[in-house]
Parts: structure tokens; sequence; C-alpha cells
């Protein structure tokens, strides 16, 4: 599930008509139309009366989340609630005076979870009824996945659809029986006020207690059977075959023509789907649909990086002294045949999606997982097009990670909030720090350019290629709280091309200038005040991030991206993994100083966690030919099929048996949304451990993982496109690439990258420097029998225990990868 604080459309390929999967992440924006409670409950809930309380100044006397690390928890530490954290003392509590318990589920970046805290959680009265009618619990979704996954699951089948904040009342035995996202504080003229919800849950509780709990009993039993996913009597998966072309075809049936993407408003980067139509692309690439695949996605990440749902004002960068430049000292416009003094424009990352169809009006908090993800899709896109926009925009997010959501010990920050004050002492509001008034630029932006054919500053310049208005380009229906009239998102309306030629101008001259005019906007904006930095670090996503900046630097052949992912990986083996038992914490903290701190007790791993970091470390070893990263990988795998296997349906379970302990459900994530599920990541990881070490114990583990999710990827091969993709690539095999040759050497280099320049999906690279002691020597004893011609680094590529002949020029090696 995404981020994102409203109801998701339903999925396509369950029923006709409706828009595709992205798990709780579909819905509408915060902008894109007025917001009604979503409520759902397991017995009828009357639309409630009437009666304006305003809050009151609250007291600043903390409740007792001012004890816990959670940034989202802190931020209700002086809420008038008597806020209890998800544990065993609330639970306790509940049952000891026969109280429902208020779970209130959401994050410290998110905008709806900010509106519901400041006009319900700040109220006194609510506050009152939260604190003597209920047990009121604050989760943080991020700390807890489970929690929020197996409510959400509850929310999402008894409604039309559910988002954060998430609120669930439940039982004193953790059994929901009503349930909802944002909740306004009162009642309005078609939906329901959070004020009136608790009066009529109290009544319901205290008259018709029994009936709640039946009906609770009967949803949550339901529950359990929707959600089982099983091999049963299923031997194999499914044809792989069957399933690509279903899913595609699904996919080009939502596919927008003009501005890319796969849904209406709101629209989603969604990096799986891009993932799956590149391999779909590369295994029908002289086929009319494997052309189609590939130019859909090429066209739906051309589109957001011109949009506005990347961020365009940041810093002018020379490249040989950005984040690209090369260990040997070389600029990436140097690697890449450009002028020695040519300079590019790095930007700021991209926001979470975007509210409507153009990519044009984001949602403004920025997610790390987003950055991880595309860093990886935009670079698989220049290995696929060779087209440098591609790597530019990939460079560029991974700059605005480095230097905004980087730990100094290595580790990687969760997110960035949508909010912020206009100015220092203001109320937030949404996208403050990123919009623009035409007054701005003008007065930032006055000097005449020299050589236009009609009068024209460089602010009238910059705004007619980004397409800045003096009323702004933000429609009032994508602003319904007119926080954003007469503001601007910058996107880029025109080529350079057009825009030089509107004016005269050389496209290089208007290059410089739009990189210069974009320049003074980043200094002015420093100046603003910065949104809220979520400081805690997950597991999961630096796991994600360790692949960003691992494969990226592999495919632009840069170092210094490389050393990023390796700094990632030692932060996480330092700080979030307990040597003594083999698990992963789930989280840490920036503590005071810079110092990194965890709960107690820890907040150990979850599924998600052990698998994106096995894929990094995994990505990590292929781009550096470090084997220790490799075994760390193996272990990790082994603790997670400890902890997280089924023994008897097959696929992982989300959480441990025992943490989850007291959950009404345990599940298996079955769709592929804003992050890819973790069995389907596991799936892959699975396969490319097998090629790594020729264990058959992990192949047969992934047979029966794809087995399990038969039912789902038949019935909707849209929900799981990336496991559709490690389906491809299991009943095809992977390809074992060996290069026999010393790591450091340039010739072995030469080798290397040429296999990271060429879109391999389905491939595992192998270094064999020749010692038969080392780990992947005693792990694959083949190795020992390929050797190196005439004591030249040597490849081989081998398939299905057969190798090729003994190749030493790296064009002919891109030939036999790239026929």
């Amino acid at each position: 599930m995404s981020h994102l604080s409203s109801p998701p459309k339903k999925h396509k390929g369950e029923h006709k008509g409706h828009s595709l999967p992205h798990g709780s992440e579909r819905g509408s924006s915060s902008r894109d139309k007025d917001r009604s409670a979503t409520v759902s409950s397991s017995v009828p809930m009357p639309a409630g009366g009437k009666g304006s309380h305003p809050s009151s100044t609250p007291q600043r006397v903390p409740n007792r989340l001012i004890h816990e690390k959670s940034p989202y928890l802190l931020q209700h530490a002086y809420n008038p609630v008597d806020w209890y954290p998800w544990g065993q003392e609330a639970f306790d509590k509940a049952r000891k005076e026969n109280k429902p318990i208020f779970l209130s589920v959401g994050y410290s970046t998110c905008h709806w979870c900010h509106m519901m805290e400041e006009e319900s959680f700040q109220n006194e009265e609510i506050g009152r009824l939260l604190s003597e009618d209920f047990v009121s619990v604050k989760v943080d979704r991020e700390e807890r996945p489970d929690v929020d996954k197996v409510y959400m699951t509850f929310v999402q089948a008894t409604s039309s659809g559910g988002g954060w904040p998430m609120n669930v009342w439940l039982t004193p035995n953790l059994q929901p029986f009503v349930g909802g996202t944002y909740f306004p504080p009162e009642d309005g003229l078609t939906r329901v006020g959070f004020r009136t919800v608790l009066l009529r849950i109290r009544e319901q509780w205290k008259q018709n207690k029994n009936t709640l709990l039946e009906n609770s009993q009967r949803v949550t039993t339901a529950l359990l059977a929707r959600s089982e996913i099983s091999m049963g009597d299923r031997q194999l998966p499914p044809s792989a075959a069957t399933m690509n072309n279903r899913c595609f075809q699904q996919l080009d049936e939502g596919y927008d023509e003009e501005y890319g993407g796969f849904a209406e408003a709101p629209k989603f980067p969604t990096p799986v789907i891009l993932s799956f139509l590149f391999s779909y692309w590369l295994s029908h690439r002289l086929t009319q649909d494997g052309s189609r695949a590939q130019q859909m996605a090429l066209h739906t990440l051309k589109m957001m990086a011109n949009g506005g749902i990347r961020d365009h004002v940041g810093q002018v960068t020379d490249t040989g002294c950005s984040l690209g430049g090369a260990a040997e000292g070389c600029g990436v416009g140097q690697r890449l045949g450009l002028a020695s003094s040519f300079v590019f424009h790095l930007v700021q990352g991209f926001h979470r999606y975007s509210t409507d169809c153009q990519w044009h009006v984001p949602h403004f908090e920025k997610m790390l997982y987003d950055q991880a993800q595309l860093a990886v899709a935009f670079s698989q896109a220049f290995q696929i097009s060779g087209d440098e926009f591609y790597s530019d925009v990939a460079k560029g997010i991974l700059q605005y990670v480095a230097r905004s959501l980087s730990h100094r010990s290595g580790g990687f920050y969760s997110a960035e909030d949508a909010d912020s004050p206009p100015e220092r002492g203001t109320r937030p509001k949404e996208g403050a720090y990123y919009v623009w008034t035409v007054k701005e630029v003008q007065q930032l932006l006055p000097e005449p350019v020299l050589g236009a054919t009609e009068p024209l500053t460089s602010g009238q310049l910059l705004m007619k290629h980004y397409g800045l208005t003096e009323a702004g380009n933000i429609s009032p229906s994508q602003d319904p709280k007119g926080e954003l009239q007469g503001q601007n998102v910058l996107t880029v309306r025109y080529s350079l091309e057009l825009t030089a030629a509107r004016f005269g101008l050389d496209v290089e001259a208007v290059r410089t200038l739009l990189n210069t005019g974009l320049e003074k906007l980043f200094q002015a904006r420093k100046h603003r005040p910065k949104p809220h930095l979520d400081s805690k670090m997950l597991a999961a996503w630096n796991g994600l991030m360790v692949s960003g900046y691992a494969v990226t630097g592999a495919v632009l052949g840069q170092d210094r991206l490389i050393n990023y992912a390796t700094n990632g990986a030692k932060f996480l083996k330092r700080h979030m993994f307990d040597v003594a038992s083999g698990r992963l914490m789930r989280t840490c903290y920036t503590g005071s100083g810079g110092t990194v701190e965890h709960s107690n007790p820890p907040c150990w791993g979850f599924l998600e966690d052990y698998a994106f970091v096995v894929r990094g470390l995994l990505d990590l070893y292929e781009a550096s030919q470090e084997s220790a990263w490799l075994e760390w990988a193996l272990r990790l795998q082994d603790t997670q099929d400890r902890l997280f296997w089924d023994s008897q349906g097959g696929g992982y379970f989300c959480s441990e048996a025992e943490l989850g302990a007291g959950l009404p459900l345990r599940l298996k994530d079955d769709q592929d949304g804003a992050e890819p599920s973790a069995n389907s990541v596991s799936a892959h990881n699975l396969l490319r451990l097998h090629g790594f070490t020729g264990h058959k114990d992990w192949m047969d583990k992934c047979v029966c993982l794809l087995t399990a999710f038969s039912e789902r990827m038949r019935r909707v091969p849209v929900a799981l496109p990336e496991m559709v993709r490690a389906l491809s690539a299991q009943q095809q095999t992977l390809k074992q690439i060996v290069i026999c040759g010393d790591r450091q050497a340039k010739d072995t280099k030469a080798l290397v990258q040429c296999v990271h320049s060429v879109y391999i999906p389905n491939k595992v690279l192998i270094l064999a420097d020749g010692d038969p002691s080392s780990f992947l020597s005693r792990q694959l004893p083949f190795l020992s029998t390929l050797r190196r011609l005439e004591d030249q680094a040597t490849a081989y590529v081998c398939e299905n225990q057969a190798c090729s002949m003994p190749i030493t020029d790296p064009c002919e090696l891109r030939k036999l990868l790239h026929p």
C-alpha cells in the first residue's frame, strides 16, 4: 500500500470498467474533490446530527506518546487525547474497563493526517470523548505495517476504499467493527462528522454490544477466508506467457496516450508497472506489442519528468564535480562524450503523485521509496533508449536523496512533508515550499535577455518555458481550500528548441538562461521554511535505496554512486542488524547530535524489510563485486525463510507469528503498488540466489511461492506485475554471466561495465577471481573449470548448465548479450 490519505478505486480485472490497482494509494487527492468521510462497518451506521464545537487552544501538556521515537507519534504527543501506543498496556485497559479501542493509523508526512489532527484531535471536547469512552491508540503505519495491513484489509473490504488517516474501532480482542479514513470534525450536508461517529459508536457499544461483537466475528471470519493465499491442490504456477500477455493487455487498455500513465487522476508513478513493460519489451521486442510496451514506459517516464510531479527547482551542477563524477576523475559529460564545460540542471526528486492526469499539480510530499524505485526505472530507460535525458533524471533523483534524505552515517530518511509554513510563524499549507507567483519570479530574474526578437527578461523566459501565469496555473478544482490561489507549479511546457524558436534564441543560450534562473529560484527557496523531515529510517526503504544507488551507479559506470550504496549497506549492518539472532530491525531514529537511536524494545523487521534489503545487497554485489554483500544476503534470506515462510500454503507471511500475536489476521501481501509486494521481490531474490549458489531449495521455494499466488495472478495479473516478471524469469531461466578476472583490473572492469550497459533483467553477474577457496567458488564448483583466455579477463554466458565460448572483447560480449 502506498501513502495516500483517501479511498482507493477497485481493481481493474475484478470487475469491468474500474481503474488499475495500486493498493490503497488509489483515490482522491487532497485537491481533486471535496473530501467526505469513508465509513466502513460491520453494523449499520446512521448519518449523524448537527452541532459545531470549535476547538479550544490545546494545553501544552504531553500525553504518553511523548516517550515514543516515531516522528508521527511525537506529532500527537500534545493532543488533549489520552493516546496509547500500540501495545499490551492499551489492550489490557480496554479489557479491564470494557471499552472499545479507537485505532488511528497514519504517518508523519500525511497531509490529511495533519488536517484531522488539527480539526479533531486538538479539539478539547473530542479529546474528552476519545479519552473517556474509548481506549485511543496511535500507530505509525511505517513502524507497524502489519497493523496497518490488517485493518486496511477490513476497511477496504467493508467500504469503497481506504487510505490515511485510517480510523478503526476495535473490540478489546482487537477485532474491527467500524472503520473509515478522514473524518471532518462536524456533520455536513452529505457527510458524517467525527464527533457524531464517536457518539453513535459509544451508544451502540452500550446498547448493542453483543450484536457488534457477533458481527465483528463474522466479518473477521470472512476476511480470514478471503485473504487466504495458498497452493491448495495446485502443483505448478500458471503459464508465464499467458500471464505476461494478459497483464500487458490490461495495461494497454488503461494507458493514457497523451500524458502517459495508466489511470485517470490521481496518477501515481508506480515503477513496478514500468519495470514490467521494459521486461515485456525485451521478450517481445520484435513484435508490435513489444514496441508498444517500450513506448508506453518511455513516454510515461518522460511526461512524469517534465511534469510538476518532478521538482524542477534545483542547482546547476558541473558534471565533473557532481555526484556523477567517476572515481578516476572523469566528469559525466566527458564520459558521455559531452563538452567538458557542459553543465546540466539537477532537480530535487519526485513528489508522491499527481492530482491531475497531466502530472501537473502534485501532492507535494516526497517519499524515499519513490526516489529509490524511480532512479532504477530511469536508469533502465537509459539502458534501453540511450537517451541521456533519462540518465540525467536518475542522477538528479540521487543527488536530491544525498543532499536532503541522507544521514551522515549512511542511512536514508523516510520522507519530506507536503506541508510547510509559507512564512515563519504562519500556519502550514500544502505545497508552500514549492510554488511560485509571477511577481516572485519577476523580482528574482529581472535581467533582459540579449538577442531576443522581442523585449524579454530572464523571468519571462522561464515563466513561458515552465507555464507560469499571472493568475496561477493551478485549477480551483485542484485547490478546494483556496491555499494555492495565484500560485504556480513549474512544469515543462515546451522543448528547449521550441522555446528558443519562439524568441529567436540559440538553444544552448536558452538552456543556460533557464538553468541560471532555476539556480536563483533554488537559492531563494532556501530561505523559506522547509517542510517537516521524517528522519525515521526504515530497513525496507533503505534496502530499496541501496538498490537505487547500486543499479544507477552500475549502469552509468559511476563508482561514487556505488559508494553511496555501499555506505547504505554498511549502515544497515551496523545499526539495523542484530548479529546474535540474525534478525533485522525495522526502524532506527536520528538522535541528538546526529547519533542513531532505537526504540526499547526494538521494532523487529517485517517481511518487506528482509526482501528489500536482500534485493539491495544482491544489486550491490553485482555493482561492486564484493562478495561480503552476497554472503550477508544469503544469511538474511535464511532468516527470512525461518521467520516468515508458510510451509503449508507456500509464500511468505508479512509478519512474524509472535510479533503479530493478537491480530485477527496474518496476511500475505498480494499487490504490487507504490512499493512492490515483498512476496514478488522475494520470488526474484530466490531465483537470483539460486543462480549465485545453485542451491535447489531456493528454486523450489520460488516455485511454491509462485504457485501459491497463482489464483491472484490468473484473476488480475495487473495487480502483480512484479510477480508476473518473476514468473517469466523462473520459466525462462536466468543467465549466469561469469567474468573471470581481477576485480581491480581495467580489462575486468571493461567487461563488467559492458554487462551493466545492457538491459538484462533476468541475469546474475558473477566475478570469478580464480581463488578456489572464495565464497562463490565454494557455492558453484563449475566456476573452477572456467579459465582466463591468454591471461586476459574473460567472460562466459551460461544457461541451463551450458556456457558460451570464452569472450575477451567487450563489443563481442555486448553482441552476445543483446543480439
